[in-house]
């Protein structure tokens, strides 16, 4: 496979934009941070343009208006005045508001811009024939896009064009990515397929592997005398874990192990090379071609959500979950310790 391209802020022309209104709908987590960037790199580059922010009146709105923006709650007109549309809301909650309210009030031209390649990727969206798509989809939550552009450091983003209808949709999208800070770092050239999958099978094939292996391990590790205290300090609590991946970040992913101890290192590298991958392989091709690629995930989950029944679901989950040996002996440890426990759980899900 040919490596992707990737572009910076020399390959990006950000006059594209000026005298144009650029409207983010939605002022979450991506939201904001792309929004204050947005802002910040037209007055640096002097680039004359209008933006404007369409949520809900809540304190989403309240913070929206107190960073200094305009904001409305008529996600029609709003959308009928904008240029360039930054569809910055939940997964979830985009395909409803979008054929009702923007598909429906774009003017021909217009520009939409997704973060997430999913609701492209299964077709559900009903995108006007005359109107761009673009994906500028950071690769990090929307407090690292705002202090990464601040601090002049950058951030990864997948870039793409997934409907041209003027001519210049590629130009457009790296003149948006430029906008957001993503062209800083690299905006790496994608697609909302590729996201989709990537994104996907890390959250329904890899990080499900992950956390039940965690989940095996102590319940050994507990059977065979070790205290809950040691096991929660050694396998997360202490946070050895999150810097071992900062180092495959900075050094490689096998690289990092330099830093470890010879026995670390054998027993790491001799480990995994002896393990029999084809268990893991069967499992990730199913979940793979089965839940993502023909779409069984999706139906399952929009089913949930068009019945009212996804919240209750998720919290059943929460509840079966909370009952693991982990589970169990992390909540008597965080307790022990005065740590707070449990307070991000119930909490709406902020990713846009």
């Amino acid at each position: 496979m040919a490596p992707a391209n990737i572009f910076y802020d020399d390959d990006a022309d950000i006059s594209l934009l000026k005298g144009k209104t650029i409207l983010f709908i939605g002022y979450g987590n991506q939201g904001r941070a792309q929004a204050l960037n947005f802002r910040d790199t037209l007055n640096y580059t002097k680039t004359d343009a209008t933006i404007l922010i369409a949520n809900l009146k809540d304190s989403y709105a309240d913070r929206a208006h107190e960073d200094g923006f305009e904001v409305t709650q008529d996600w029609a007109k709003a959308t009928s005045l904008a240029d360039v549309i930054f569809l910055l809301v939940p997964d979830q909650v985009q395909p409803e508001l979008f054929n009702s309210k923007i598909g429906p009030s774009m003017k021909p031209g217009a520009t939409v811009v997704i973060a997430s390649g999913y609701n492209v990727f299964y077709k559900l969206l009903d995108v006007p024939k005359e109107a761009n798509v673009v994906m500028a989809a950071p690769r990090m939550i929307g407090t690292s896009v705002r202090t990464r552009f601040v601090s002049n450091a950058g951030y990864p983003c997948f870039v793409s064009v997934e409907q041209d209808a003027t001519g210049n949709a590629h130009e457009l999208a790296l003149a948006i990515s430029r906008g957001i800070g993503a062209t800083k770092a690299g905006a790496i050239e994608s697609s909302a397929r590729e996201e989709t999958l990537i994104d996907l099978f890390a959250e329904q094939a890899l990080w499900p592997t992950v956390i039940n292996a965690f989940t095996e391990a102590y319940k050994l590790l507990q059977a065979n005398g070790c205290s809950n205290e040691a096991l929660v300090h050694e396998l997360y609590y202490s946070m050895e874990p999150a810097e071992i991946f900062e180092k495959c970040a900075e050094d490689g992913f096998v690289k990092q192990l330099v830093y470890h101890s010879k026995v670390s290192q054998f027993g790491q590298l001799n480990g995994a090379l002896s393990l029999d991958g084809s268990e893991f392989a069967s499992r990730f091709e199913r979940v793979l071609k089965h839940q993502i690629i023909e779409g069984e995930f999706m139906r399952n989950f929009s089913k949930m959500e068009k019945s009212g029944t996804l919240d209750k679901e998720i919290e059943l989950l929460f509840e079966t979950a909370g009952k693991t040996e982990l589970a169990v002996g992390e909540k008597l440890v965080f307790e022990r310790l005065g740590h707070s426990y449990g307070a991000a759980v119930g909490k709406a899900n902020d990713r846009h």
